[in-house]
C-alpha cells in the first residue's frame, strides 16, 4: 500500500516543481509555443476550480479538499488492497488533490500552464495536478466497470 502513497507523493513533487518553474521563469500570461496552434506553455492563475468556477471561494476549497483527502485515504485503506487499478487511480486523485491544495493554501490561487488548442477549441489551461485528477477518475471508472462485470459474471 505504501508504494501507492509513494505514487501520490511523486505526483505532488512533479506538480509543485513544474508550478515553481512556471512562477520563477515566466511572466504571468506569457506563452511559449511548443507545437504551433496545438500546445503552448502559458503562465496562468486560477482562483477557482475547474474552468475558473467558484472564484475566490478558498475556504470552501480547503474544506472540500480535506474531506476528499480523508475519504480517499480511508477508501484506499479499506478497498484498494484488492485492486491495483483502484489503488493507482486513488493515488493519482490523492496526489492531484493535494497538489492543488498546496497552491490554494500558500498562493491563494492555482498555477496552470498546460495550454492546448484542440481543433479550434482553446481548452482551459491546466496543470499536472489537474491531469493526475482526471486520469485517476478515469481509471477509477474503468476499475468500477471491471468490478461490476466481474460481479455479474459470478452471479450468473
Amino acid at each position: 500500500m505504501y508504494r501507492y502513497y509513494g505514487l501520490a507523493f511523486l505526483v505532488i513533487i512533479l506538480d509543485q516543481w513544474t508550478k515553481w518553474l512556471i512562477v520563477k521563469k515566466m511572466e504571468l500570461y506569457e506563452s511559449i509555443p511548443i507545437i504551433d496552434r496545438f500546445f503552448a506553455i502559458t503562465s496562468h492563475r486560477n482562483k477557482g476550480a475547474a474552468w475558473g468556477i467558484l472564484p475566490d471561494q478558498m475556504m470552501f476549497f480547503y474544506i472540500i479538499t480535506v474531506i476528499v483527502v480523508i475519504g480517499i485515504i480511508y477508501f484506499m485503506q479499506k478497498h484498494a488492497r484488492d485492486s491495483m487499478l483502484v489503488a493507482i487511480a486513488l493515488s493519482l486523485i490523492l496526489g492531484g488533490a493535494i497538489g492543488n491544495f498546496i497552491d490554494r493554501l500558500f498562493r491563494k490561487e492555482v498555477v496552470d500552464f498546460l495550454d492546448f488548442i484542440i481543433f479550434t477549441y482553446d481548452f482551459p489551461i491546466f496543470n499536472v495536478a489537474d491531469s493526475s485528477l482526471c486520469v485517476g477518475v478515469f481509471l477509477f471508472l474503468i476499475a468500477t466497470i471491471i468490478d461490476e462485470r466481474k460481479k455479474k459474471g459470478k452471479a450468473s
